[in-house]
């Protein structure tokens, strides 16, 4: 399918504008959320961004809402899709995983870096290393996407905004059975299940459990084995007890499993000689390749679990509340680069990275009644997060396996060691909180305040792997750069950051809002080709302005805002040489600060509920996120460059319909399409890692029975079979490679739910 052009997006956002009175100089097609009930006007959103329940139309905030409904009616699966529901967000996979919103957040490989989009669940932040913090979209209440710096009432400061994730509670006195199965094509499969159980009148008891996957889109031909194979299964347990109506106690456990055979396949830039090979084997690399030949597998491992305790009590009308967390996570990267059979061509054939993290946190945060003039919360946060990881990356370079002498590209010249060891504890306390003063009962003032300490350290070792085990033989390991001066550092930081949103309600259905905010992220430490190289601390100051208003009877929803955030230091990945050992260099990821960065745009939601049957939505964002001043060296000078995985729109838009057919039984559709404008996925490089503008569009129908009790439907994912890719990378003699999603193809199945 050939993707909406810019100027059509324009005329279909301007002709929705017109006609509705409104103005509005931004595209808009992109999802918010809205509930479907029996009556004629939009539901309520509430939110919890202020960590209170709220209505989202009365907070002073950019806030962009996905219901669990929602998520499950557009068929997606992983945090990570939550891209295509919320625009304005953007999740890169290649260059260490990480989201993005409003164009900014910082992908990096080094374990001291700080996310700069903190992913909170049930109010516990996922902060490990390679990790989301969830895996599988199951039982899901909500989503929040909080934009812009969110320190002054998060437990972990963050720079560029919050993904806040809800699941479940359990709920007393009922006993609930969800069941749901699906099957599709390319083996498209889940299925889930979530028990809700009463234990008395005082506790209840959650159990969800999943289990999905999906094969490949791609074959490695020489051991004809699907790339792209996705395989995901876990299960969380959360119980309840409330003694009281002043005090209660959920406890959480979770786990999650994911397998993927996603892995990086030729695009262009290969040798004659070697795409000549590619080709003999039946392999022809291109935009739309998907296969590879080499004999060695290709694989990620990601294992993550956690417990969690939060205690909720109420002291003369103010709720004092207390999460303590553990959580723990595992990656296994077994990602060979070669292409061929490392018996005709190879060039890093034994290439693997094992990390754990374990984490704990503690967070207390006193709130008053809501229904006062004047309305705080104050917290204190404690986070200690220590990662570990062994990588070995052993090279041929482009010489054919066996060799008596292998690269170590994870080894230091004169050391006696095969594999890099790193070590990182990033620790964090800070002190938190906001208040609202009501000056009338049209004009009020939020103000809030952080002050924030970091104690970040980072170690490389070199350890001894049995390459017998690895390789079937034993070779003389030769290191490919002198080991760094110092193997070991520590950054400590302090910072005060704050925000002033003064806030004017014209009618009781519209307000506008204007807010200023800062935001920092700790200083780290990088090593680079085994080079000590440190980074600085980055700061953002943030301005948004904007109006949140309903019409006609809560029929229609209209929400724009402005915004502009100029950060200082930002903390950038960027390519640099280093040394291979025999005597060129190969192209590695590092990080650094550029001096300055924008990025400033416009956001707007539009909702409407023409009929009791017919809800419809679009949300839509123009972002523009350059480098205003990135000098990484005499040679390299990135100032005024567009930022990676940043396209300047972005743009969903959905409709559902719930409709009677019988006096037993509904009918319900869904559709959305999400549309992204062109990028490229690594600075500086646009003419290599250039995504086109795409679109993906979903639809699911289905029939119900009146009680809720039973669906029956099919869904389409990716409806017009559009391809794009999400990375590429230069890689040496292997020249260009990308990576592709599962997304990138159509798959149509049927679904069933039943509910008792």
């Amino acid at each position: 399918m050939t993707s909406p052009s810019r100027k059509a997006v324009h005329l279909t956002f301007l002709a929705s504008a017109s006609g509705l009175g409104l103005l509005a100089a931004t595209p808009v097609l992109a999802q918010a959320d809205m509930s479907v009930d029996s009556g004629s006007h939009l539901d309520e959103i509430v939110v919890t961004a202020q960590r209170r329940s709220e209505n989202s139309q009365r907070i002073p905030l950019s806030v962009l809402a996905v219901s669990g409904d929602t998520i499950e009616a557009s068929g997606y699966r992983d945090v990570t899709d939550l891209q295509y529901l919320a625009p304005g967000v953007q999740y890169d996979p290649t260059q260490g995983a990480a989201f993005q919103i409003r164009g900014v957040g910082t992908t990096s490989f080094d374990f001291s870096n700080a996310k700069s989009v903190s992913v909170v669940v049930d109010d516990v932040v996922m902060d490990g290393q390679r990790a989301n913090g969830l895996i599988g979209l199951v039982d899901i209440a909500g989503v929040e996407v909080l934009m812009g710096p969110q320190g002054t009432l998060f437990g972990k400061n963050s720079t560029s905004g919050v993904i806040s994730v809800r699941t479940n509670r359990p709920q007393l006195g009922v006993t609930s059975v969800r069941a749901s199965a699906s099957y599709g094509e390319h083996n498209d499969r889940a299925l889930n299940a979530t028990v809700n159980v009463p234990l008395g009148d005082e506790a209840a008891l959650r159990i969800s459990a999943f289990d999905q996957g999906q094969d490949g889109f791609g074959r490695n031909v020489t051991l004809n084995r699907q790339i792209g194979q996705v395989h995901q299964y876990g299960g969380r347990l959360r119980l309840l007890v409330e003694p009281m109506e002043s005090f209660n106690i959920t406890l959480s456990a979770d786990y999650a499993h994911h397998w993927d055979s996603s892995v990086r396949t030729p695009v262009s830039g290969q040798t004659a000689a070697v795409t000549k090979m590619l080709n003999d084997l039946g392999v022809f690399p291109g935009e739309r390749n998907a296969d590879t030949a080499d004999s060695q597998f290709g694989e990620i491992e990601t294992e993550e679990w956690g417990i969690s305790a939060r205690i909720e009590t109420r002291l003369a009308g103010h709720d004092l509340t207390s999460i303590s967390a553990f959580r723990s996570t595992l990656y296994n990267n077994a990602t060979p680069a070669n292409l061929l059979p490392i018996d005709q061509f190879a060039f890093i054939p034994f290439n693997f990275g094992h990390l754990t993290t374990e984490k704990v946190s503690q967070e207390l945060h006193f709130a008053s009644p809501s229904d006062q003039p004047i309305t705080y919360l104050v917290g204190l946060f404690y986070n200690r997060l220590q990662a570990t990881q062994t990588q070995y990356q052993w090279a041929t370079l482009g010489a054919p396996m066996p060799r008596p002498v292998l690269y170590a590209l994870t080894g230091a010249i004169g050391v006696d060691g095969n594999t890099s060891l790193f070590r990182a504890v990033n620790e964090t306390m800070a002190a938190f909180g906001q208040a609202q003063f009501e000056i009338t009962e049209q004009f009020r003032v939020t103000l809030g305040a952080r002050y924030t300490h970091d104690n970040n350290s980072q170690s490389l070792d070199y350890i001894h792997t049995d390459p017998v085990r690895v390789t079937g033989y034993n070779p003389v390991f030769v290191g490919t750069s002198a080991p760094p001066v110092y193997r070991s550092g520590r950054v400590k930081g302090d910072n005060f950051s704050f925000r002033v949103a003064p806030e004017y309600r014209i009618t009781d259905n519209a307000m506008v809002y204007a807010s200023f905010s800062t935001g920092y992220k700790p200083a780290g430490i990088a090593f680079v080709g085994n080079r000590y190289a440190p980074y600085d601390a980055e700061t953002v100051k943030a301005w948004e302005i904007g109006l949140k208003s309903e019409w006609f009877d809560r029929r229609l929803r209209f929400n724009i805002n402005a915004f502009r955030s100029d950060f200082k230091d930002f903390q950038a990945t960027i390519l640099t040489e280093v040394p291979d050992g025999a005597g060129g260099t190969l192209l590695a990821t590092a990080i650094g600060n550029a001096g300055g960065l924008r990025s400033q745009g416009l956001e707007t939601t539009i909702a409407v509920r023409p009929a009791s049957f017919l809800s419809i939505s679009a949300s839509g964002t123009y972002t523009d996120a350059v480098f205003t001043d990135y000098r990484y060296n005499d040679t390299t000078d990135y100032t005024d460059t567009q930022l990676p995985n940043a396209p300047k729109w972005s743009a969903t838009i959905a409709a559902d319909i719930d409709q009677p057919v019988s006096d037993g039984w509904r009918l319900k559709a869904h559709a959305d399409y999400a549309w992204r404008d062109k990028y490229w996925t690594v600075v500086g490089q646009p003419e290599w890692s250039f995504v086109p503008s795409y679109g993906l569009a979903n639809a699911r129908l289905s029939v119900v029975s009146a009680n809720d009790r039973f669906e029956v439907g099919a869904y389409a994912r990716n409806l017009f079979d559009t391809w794009f890719s999400t990375g590429y990378q230069i890689y040496g003699n292997l020249g260009l490679l990308h990576y592709t999603s599962p997304n990138a193809r159509r798959t149509v199945g049927a679904f069933v739910n039943v509910n008792f």
